[in-house]
């Protein structure tokens, strides 16, 4: 007697992963197998829209073939010595994001936490030698809800209970204050503020859009005070909010860019802290460093990045086509959505709790062929990449409307 196995490889694969894979993550049951463009195909030949887009680290879509071609010719050159030598596509790449940044120096590195890190360890340096800080006293002020990364030190001013519990002890030097409050951040700068670590608009809170004024004030605070100002920019920025970075909807430059994600273009991860002189001057050899930062393979694709950002094409696109995707999302209001926020491709959609959760939601958007993700209970977030058609919105718009209508139904 023959038994005949009806799973799909699909769930042979899900099945593999729960035994082989740590728990650290909890992902929809979709086993992506090839992706181009928007689209993402599954190990059984079914096709999603990508509307996550790797937390904004494909941007420029899967597989963009200007990036791919960047890639494939740097494989058949060299693609890591180090920083024991030099590189052909280090100081071109680190040049290029400067000019873009309009900033002196870069600090290549790998992932957004290891910016972050990288962003903190510079701060503190800079405020020891710098503005006089006694060495070991500087704080950073910071914002509540924030999400910088998931490493010892980020945790340790995180509010996310799930991310915190049981990895204490915590690293001290940090102060919390409510996003948006103004006045709450002037009363926790004192003189041995070294910095204030923000991002201009909060991701993984549900894309939380700052008052118009904040940033403004809160530039003037630290030049006042002669705080260095850090824009996490790892998820908001390289276009996704229509503009080059999400600072540059209010006018303000911070001191300090950490950058990360789309600047890998999708292929490697690539991040980078970017500052003038009389910031990332403050670092020596010997103080800090990574073996894969700055590497040629993605100094390369960096450079190409940078390359497709300079047209401004893909800023016009997202501030276009996000207005077509928050339009859009804004007629369901009082059918089944309470709010939504959000600038360009980005937008944070509130369900109401009594459809289901975020994660439920997200599910059954799945099975549907649209992929996102939740965060913070019901709240989805809808981060496509910036190729995405307006056809291929209104798709997902009507896939979600389904979702919402079975909902309620």
């Amino acid at each position: 007697m023959t038994v005949t196995d009806h799973t799909t490889l699909a769930e042979r694969v899900i099945a593999a992963d729960s035994r082989h894979v740590a728990h650290n993550y909890s992902p929809l049951p979709v086993v992506a197998a090839a992706a181009e463009g928007a689209w993402i195909t599954d190990v059984d030949g079914r096709r999603y829209l990508d509307c996550l887009a790797a937390y904004s680290a494909v941007n420029f879509g899967h597989r963009h073939p200007r990036i791919i071609a960047a890639a494939h010719a740097q494989l058949e050159a060299v693609t890591l010595v180090s920083r024991a030598f030099h590189s052909d596509r280090l100081a071109p790449f680190c040049q290029a994001l400067a000019e873009l940044c309009g900033k002196d120096m870069v600090l290549p590195m790998n992932t957004g936490a290891e910016a972050v890190e990288s962003g903190i360890k510079v701060a503190r340096k800079w405020g020891t030698d710098i503005k006089g800080v006694p060495a070991g006293a500087g704080n950073i002020v910071v914002a509540h809800n924030n999400f910088h990364g998931r490493t010892t030190t980020i945790i340790s001013f995180s509010d996310d209970d799930t991310a915190r519990r049981g990895f204490g002890p915590y690293t001290p030097g940090f102060r919390a204050v409510p996003f948006g409050d103004v006045d709450a951040l002037a009363a926790a700068v004192d003189d041995h503020t070294v910095a204030v670590l923000l991002e201009p608009i909060q991701g993984e809170a549900g894309i939380i859009v700052p008052p118009d004024d904040y940033l403004p004030r809160v530039r003037r605070i630290c030049t006042e005070r002669g705080v260095l100002l850090i824009a996490d920019e790892i998820q908001s920025g390289l276009a996704r909010t229509g503009r080059t970075f999400a600072c540059d909807h209010w006018g303000v430059v911070p001191d300090v860019y950490l950058l990360g994600k789309a600047l890998g273009g999708g292929v490697v991860p690539v991040s980078a802290v970017v500052a003038d002189r009389d910031v990332l001057g403050v670092l020596h050899p010997g103080e800090h460093g990574s073996t894969f930062g700055g590497n040629p393979l993605a100094a390369a694709v960096g450079i190409t990045v940078i390359d497709l950002l300079r047209t401004g094409d893909f800023q016009s696109r997202a501030a276009e086509l996000g207005s077509h995707l928050h339009m859009r999302l804004q007629g369901l209001r009082g059918r089944g959505v309470h709010a939504v926020r959000g600038k360009g491709l980005w937008a944070g959609v509130d369900v109401d709790p009594a459809l289901g959760t975020g994660k439920q939601i997200s599910a059954a958007l799945a099975e549907r062929g649209v992929l996102v993700k939740d965060t913070h209970g019901s709240t989805l977030r809808f981060a496509p990449p910036l190729v995405i058609s307006v056809d291929e919105i209104d798709w997902a718009m009507e896939r979600f409307v389904e979702v919402l209508v079975i909902s309620t139904s």
